[in-house]
């Protein structure tokens, strides 16, 4: 959803961290059931990757090993990954 809007109008707090990963889930039933629902979660793996790799410039490559597992990321790692446009500075009044 955040690497997802609007281009130049994509904002992060400094103080606010990033994180992708794979889709996950827990499976229960019929061995046909438990098929069924792993056959969707690897297509919606596929299709979420897809997306970042549409809105933030990475390689697929990059995106499937770094969704793999929990990936955090700073303000400004987001910044320069793709996913926002620009962290915001609080002004104090």
């Amino acid at each position: 959803l955040l690497a997802g809007g609007a281009k130049e109008k994509r904002y992060i707090l400094p103080s606010a961290r990033v994180l992708i990963h794979q889709p996950w889930g827990a499976a229960q039933g019929a061995a046909a059931d438990i098929s069924i629902q792993t056959k969707e979660m690897l297509r919606l793996r596929e299709y979420v990757n897809k997306i970042l790799v549409k809105h933030t410039g990475q390689s697929l490559e990059k995106i499937e090993k770094d969704t793999d597992r929990d990936f955090f990321m700073t303000a400004g790692e987001a910044v320069k990954y793709g996913i926002v446009n620009e962290v915001l500075q609080i002004s104090k009044k």
